[in-house]
């Protein structure tokens, strides 16, 4: 059983922050056991898809080759026995994208229950805090990784043309067994999206928002806030980042930080860099700073690019001059 440990005894973000998530070695208390278990199927699922979408290598070549010569039929055969299989794979992405967005408002429901204060649900709960915060490593990476594939919309344009022509001609062959017209215009929206899995999660937080009036939003948004100020201490406190026993852990917290507060923006109606948000968005992006810039700028862009609030005329000018690209 994984412990938390109490970071220091003085007053850190409002005594948010006040306590240490083992995020190597945390394991399921009696109590966790049947969420746990369900979140870890989809986590499971997580890991194999990012391996397929760092493998994706698309079908450019057969498709350009298809362009060039739209009258040899055995040339477009070619590229569309190229494209069929890394559609369904496309498909199999945008589907995970919803048992991602479940598992997400499972735990929603527990770290945001009005009974227990949300810092002692994370506190208490540290399996499954892990477990929301491997759903945000997995979504910042995946939209890392797609947004340096642009062969993906590529492919999938090609096949949605060909589909169009195949229906014009009558021809329906195998078109439809994959992905329907409908299905076809969902996937089109989510993948024009440049970060498509972090918009799920995004609008998933909002509609649980909405959907549950009766939980105060601030258990939500604190959440979201605390674990922000767990993972900044975490980072920024040596006692504290030398219990890592991986360098991958200072990445996975680096993206568990940015990926709360982008969630606590949408969320919120002030979002989080007003001067009265809940997170020391300062102290964030000054950790984000001191690492190496390779590592990070990912991630800066995605505070730059897919926060809600950031250009607000109420956030503060240093804020914005903190994520210049200058």
């Amino acid at each position: 059983m994984g412990n938390l440990i109490k970071v220091l005894s003085r007053d850190i973000d409002n005594n948010a922050g006040n306590f240490f998530l083992d995020f190597e070695n945390a394991e399921a208390s009696w109590s966790e056991k049947d969420v746990w278990e369900k979140v870890d199927g989809v986590l499971t699922e997580a890991r194999l898809i990012l391996d397929e979408l760092q493998a994706y290598e698309g079908a450019g070549e057969e498709i350009r080759t298809a362009i060039r010569s739209p009258s040899e039929e055995g040339v477009q055969e070619r590229a569309w026995s190229a494209v069929l299989p890394l559609v369904a794979k496309l498909k199999r992405f945008y589907q995970f994208s919803h048992e991602l967005e479940a598992s997400l408002r499972c735990l929603l429901e527990i770290f945001s229950n009005p009974e227990t204060p949300p810092t002692q649900q994370l506190e208490t709960k540290q399996a499954l805090a892990r477990q929301f915060a491997l759903i945000l490593h997995f979504t910042l990476r995946f939209d890392e990784l797609k947004m340096t594939i642009p062969a993906i919309q590529n492919d999938f344009s090609y096949y949605r043309r060909t589909i169009s022509r195949m229906r014009i001609n009558n021809l329906r062959g195998d078109a439809d067994t994959e992905v329907d017209n409908e299905l076809a215009n969902r996937m089109s929206l989510f993948y024009a999206s440049a970060t498509p899995m972090l918009k799920t999660l995004s609008d998933a937080t909002i509609k649980f928002v909405s959907d549950n009036p009766e939980v105060p939003l601030e258990n939500t948004t604190d959440c979201l806030s605390t674990m922000a100020s767990v993972c900044k201490v975490m980072l920024e406190t040596p006692e504290y980042r030398s219990r890592f026993a991986s360098e991958e852990t200072l990445l996975f917290c680096l993206r568990v930080m940015v990926g709360v507060i982008i969630l606590y923006d949408h969320v919120h109606p002030a979002g989080a860099f007003v001067k009265t948000s809940n997170i020391d968005v300062k102290g964030c992006i000054r950790v984000l700073r001191e690492q190496p810039a390779t590592s990070v700028e990912g991630l800066l862009d995605a505070l730059r690019y897919t926060t809600k609030h950031l250009n607000d005329e109420a956030t503060p000018k240093h804020i914005r001059n903190m994520l210049s690209n200058n």
